[in-house]
């Protein structure tokens, strides 16, 4: 049986900023485990979820989702 190291290309993506956001303990546990089993970092994770989020989001008008600060 072959066994192979496949690898998935990173998209190139430009320049970078850094940012700092408050996630919770139990958040960033789950993260954790992603990494973990992805092989991926933690960053790497959290960029490819807020990329997925914004790509797929949508803005609706008038209405509150109860996270006013």
């Amino acid at each position: 049986m072959d066994k192979k190291l496949i690898i998935t290309s990173k998209k190139y993506r430009g320049e970078t900023m850094v940012v700092s956001s408050r996630l919770t303990n139990e958040l960033v546990e789950e993260l954790d485990k992603i990494a973990e089993k992805t092989g991926r970092t933690r960053n790497e994770i959290i960029q490819l979820c807020l990329e997925f989020a914004v790509d797929n989001l949508e803005v609706q008008e008038g209405k509150s989702n109860g996270t006013d600060n």
